[in-house]
């Protein structure tokens, strides 16, 4: 009997170059659905995330494939340390947007590490879909904006203005506190 629904899968070596084109064009879809096709929030070769952030967050993390009835249809990754978990990506694809996949992988993600008490994440200033997605779905709060005036002291290409390479404009700080 085939599964049905959504569910987890870990990321296999064997996919890691799909899990990373497939992120791009659900985070280039968000920042073109936006801004529209000139658009300078990209951080490489018309990339809204460089290939190295996504690189990173699976080297430094655990990766995820986020499956529907047995298509991939999107990933995460997420990063535990005790009761403290970031979750680094999360995305769908444009192809099935509003459909649940995105809350239902998020709660399949909760039962996954059930140790995590605090989970945290940042998004872009302009994904509206994101900030609706996070706050009025999933419970999470904004608690920090990243700004010149506000830097991120966790972005390490921030200058001594604050400002980063990437999403000078501002990025906000989410977390959700469980139980």
């Amino acid at each position: 009997m085939e599964k049905k629904g959504v569910w987890l899968e870990p990321l296999q070596d064997s996919d890691r170059e799909q899990f990373i084109l497939d992120n791009q064009e659900a985070f280039n879809f968000g920042a073109l659905e936006e801004f529209g096709r000139r658009d300078d929030h990209f951080e490489e070769d018309g990339q809204i995330i460089s290939r190295d952030t996504i690189e990173q967050s699976i080297d430094e993390g655990e990766a995820w494939r986020i499956v529907l009835d047995g298509a991939k249809v999107g990933g995460a990754v997420v990063k535990i340390d005790g009761e403290r978990g970031e979750l680094e990506l999360l995305f769908t694809s444009p192809h099935a947007h509003s459909r649940g996949i995105g809350y239902a992988a998020w709660c399949e993600i909760e039962k996954a590490y059930p140790q995590v008490k605090v989970w945290g994440l940042v998004t872009p200033y302009f994904e509206k879909r994101n900030i609706h997605f996070y706050v009025n779905r999933c419970g999470f709060h904004i608690v920090e904006f990243f700004n010149s005036h506000h830097p991120d002291p966790n972005d390490p290409d921030a200058n001594e203005h604050g400002e980063g390479e990437q999403f000078e404009d501002g990025m906000f700080r989410f977390e959700k506190r469980l139980g």
